[in-house]
């Protein structure tokens, strides 16, 4: 109760979220602590998060069949961005006619035993779950779910377009399909291969002494497939964090898959500035992402 009750005031002060689904009432699979009861200070989330959530925001729409976008905020799998890679993002997609929902995934770095790896991937799968199963109540048009993710939450984003049928666990929600209709990766971690992946990503997610066979699977230039979701990837060339050769090989891979996918190398920039006081190059990159959206068919002109 007291964790409900500092999350509806953060709410009030960071966002005026309509709603927030806890993403597992019946019990919290792979839960390797107990829930906590300490307040979260949603600007930057740096502790481990117990209770996973969907904070809902709705566009101010009076129509059916609304798009939708599940939001991933970035952080190296240890901390969460939730302000300006969620919150921020969630208001700009609203004014695009769009309903939005945040991710408050459980972030690996805090997290220990066989499921450390796999509760991140659970928790977007089980989001992505919930907005189809709940599509009719909100008005969403459930062939205009996509995802949208940033850094760390941009590699999860991607593992979650290429491993949608990892889990399929029913749960107590009607068994439908997890897979994303399209995905925009900004400044994504894409490889868990020594040479291109952000190591601090890596270690929160594999640990120091990662199995080849893990480093493979969370290569998510190595796992496109033939259903891959059509995919845009924005990165800027200064970025000093995540090498931007990550978003242009997985764009090479869409390509040799056929997947419909645009890349937009911007000229600086650096990494993680989401959305931001900034008038570069934050507004030049929600603009690539509206038009993409509106070839898509996702948005109107």
């Amino acid at each position: 109760m007291k964790l409900c009750i500092s999350l509806c005031m953060c709410v009030f002060i960071w966002g005026n979220a309509q709603e927030i689904i806890t993403l597992y009432p019946q019990g919290i699979p792979c839960n390797s602590s107990e829930t906590s009861t300490e307040p979260l200070t949603i600007q930057k989330i740096n502790k481990q998060i117990t209770n996973p959530q969907l904070w809902y925001y709705p566009a101010a729409v009076s129509k059916e069949n609304v798009p939708a976008i599940l939001i991933i905020p970035g952080g190296g799998y240890k901390n969460l961005a939730f302000e300006h890679e969620g919150v921020k993002v969630a208001k700009w997609l609203n004014t695009l006619g769009v309903h939005a929902f945040v991710l408050m995934y459980r972030t690996p770095n805090w997290e220990y035993g066989a499921c450390k790896s796999n509760v991140a991937l659970l928790d977007a799968q089980r989001a992505i779950q919930i907005i189809n199963n709940k599509a009719k109540k909100w008005d969403i048009d459930t062939s205009k779910i996509g995802v949208i993710g940033f850094s760390a939450g941009g590699h999860l984003s991607a593992t979650l377009s290429n491993q949608y049928d990892f889990n399929s666990s029913n749960d107590g929600i009607q068994k439908i399909n997890f897979k994303p209709n399209y995905c925009m990766l900004l400044y994504p971690v894409i490889s868990m291969q020594d040479e291109l992946t952000h190591l601090g990503s890596r270690i929160s997610l594999l640990g120091h002494n990662p199995k080849p066979k893990d480093i493979n699977f969370f290569s998510n230039e190595l796992q496109v497939r033939n259903d891959t979701p059509p995919t845009l990837l924005i990165h800027a060339e200064d970025d000093s964090i995540v090498n931007p050769k990550n978003s242009i090989i997985y764009f090479n891979a869409l390509q040799k898959n056929n997947i419909p996918s645009k890349l937009h190398l911007l000229k600086n920039g650096g990494h993680g500035f989401g959305i931001t006081s900034t008038q570069k190059p934050t507004q030049l990159w929600l603009e690539l992402a509206k038009n993409w959206l509106i070839q898509r068919g996702v948005i109107a002109d």
